[in-house]
């Protein structure tokens, strides 16, 4: 059991004893309180089951689902068989969306941009990849994802969270959980989001896609705004000083940890730490987001957003910042890539919005010496489909599709300049190594030093963990 949750337990089996007469020992909680590390720090015993290749991580998520067809999974075939039907034989019984699930035609609809080769590994991209191609051979492209879900919000929550229903712990959380923080003044999970900039897609960010579920709310994560100031009410109000902030504090502190011994309740203890963390932020957050030290040449590598606050850009350079910083897990999510009906115009849109800032990110860290133990994973909930939607003589858009899709991962222990697994000739089946959600999840942790069936909580009779009761390690992609 975690030691913070076993001081809960004890402190509710002495409640009787001590009841509300136990004034002393109320301060002596807060002098344990404020003398240990944040109530993120704490490491849960036996963590690392093994030696980690990674000890940061940092998601980019590509919320609608990008096309695997047009961007990483070339198919000569659906060319030659452009707008004939894909075959029965292919489509089999495959579960779609209901927007194409009773369509009585199938145009095949070929990548609508040329492939080329990159890098010395030769990794076949989009030609609307050039950044991303530009570090082909620090990357591993796994061509073999695959997932139940067909819609996005279930889609999103699967992955992050082990369950297409809410009300589960993030990656996020399982991670600052089990490994804890290493930085006393930033949260260890922190979360940033931005959008296409014609807010095309729609996709909304809920934030279970962050949250701690049953664990302890202290291990959900902490959104960074995209406007405004990044944490809202760090400031002290006008007349208050530092001096003073403190001094509230301290006396809340005390409030708190009489009102902890007395009910053992971990939200309590959990407020306690997050006042701590609000007041060193204060210090730390604004230096985190001012860029004026940053060189030019680094700037000018994130593109002409990179100042725009709220930016893809502009949040993968603040994520590079937050890891040498000593966050944990830093999650970005973008919306932008549901092209049901405007492929041919965005999605080279959202690819010049967002494959050169998360090329950079990926150069930024290895030049820095920290790529080698920061996982870099660029994930979508599924794909789209190898046939085009609407009109059957002139689709303009791609359905959900999570049959088949990919995702790319560098850093961190994975293998450079791979590509893993295979689909047939419509990039619809997968035909080697595939590679199910739970067996990403089980493999992330992996690299983080965690065997997944034993990073565990008890909650309402069970132990849960983040692959439920599925996931295997995919040994193909490790390095």
């Amino acid at each position: 059991m975690h030691p913070l949750l076993a001081e809960n337990v004890a402190r509710v089996t002495r409640r009787q004893l001590f009841g509300v007469g136990g004034t002393g020992l109320g301060a002596a909680a807060l002098a344990t309180l404020l003398a240990r590390d944040t109530a993120a720090g704490t490491v849960l015993p036996g963590l690392p089951h093994h030696p980690p290749r990674a000890k940061r991580v940092v998601m980019l998520w590509q919320g609608g689902g990008p096309s695997h067809v047009d961007l990483f999974d070339p198919k000569p075939e659906m060319v030659r068989q452009a707008g004939a039907d894909i075959p029965e034989s292919v489509r089999g019984t495959t579960r779609l969306s209901t927007m194409s699930s009773g369509y009585a035609k199938w145009p095949t609809v070929p990548a609508i941009k040329p492939f080329r080769r990159y890098g010395a590994a030769g990794i076949e991209l989009s030609e609307m990849l050039p950044s991303v191609g530009g570090i082909a051979d620090d990357l591993c492209l796994v061509r073999s994802m695959h997932t139940e879900a067909v819609n996005h919000a279930p889609g999103v929550t699967f992955f992050l969270t082990g369950a297409q229903v809410p009300g589960r712990p993030s990656l996020g959380a399982w991670l600052t959980y089990g490994l804890g923080s290493d930085t006393d003044d930033l949260p260890a999970y922190v979360v940033m989001t931005s959008s296409d900039k014609g807010k095309t897609c729609g996709q909304l960010f809920f934030d279970y896609y962050w949250g701690s579920g049953f664990l302890p709310s202290r291990y959900q994560g902490v959104r960074f705004r995209n406007t405004g100031e990044p944490v809202p009410y760090l400031a002290d109000p006008p007349g208050v000083s530092r001096a003073a902030r403190r001094a509230l504090l301290d006396d809340l502190a005390v409030l708190n940890a009489a009102h902890l011994a007395e009910y053992g309740d971990p939200e309590i203890d959990t407020r306690i730490a997050q006042y701590e963390m609000a007041f060193r932020m204060q210090e730390s957050v604004p230096g985190l987001v001012d860029l004026a030290t940053e060189p030019q040449r680094v700037l000018d590598r994130y593109g002409a957003d990179v100042r725009t606050q709220g930016s893809f850009a502009f949040n993968c350079l603040v994520a590079r910042r937050l890891l040498e910083r000593g966050t944990r897990f830093v999650q970005l999510m973008h919306a932008g890539w549901d092209q049901h009906n405007n492929l041919h115009t965005q999605l080279a849109e959202q690819c010049r919005d967002t494959e050169g800032p998360a090329a950079a990110l990926v150069l930024d860290l290895k030049e820095r010496g920290l790529l080698d133990d920061t996982l870099v994973v660029w994930a979508g909930e599924f794909g789209r489909t190898p046939f085009g939607q609407g009109d059957p003589a002139n689709p303009k858009g791609r359905d959900h599709f999570g049959r088949a899709f990919s995702w790319w991962l560098a850093g961190g222990g994975v293998r450079k300049g791979h590509v893993h697994g295979a689909t047939d000739d419509f990039a619809w089946n997968i035909t080697a190594d595939p590679v199910h959600v739970h067996d990403m999840q089980a493999t992330l942790l992996h690299l983080l030093g965690i065997d997944h069936t034993r990073l565990t909580f008890r909650y309402q009779g069970r132990q849960f963990r983040l692959t439920d009761v599925h996931g295997h390690v995919v040994s193909g992609i490790l390095s």
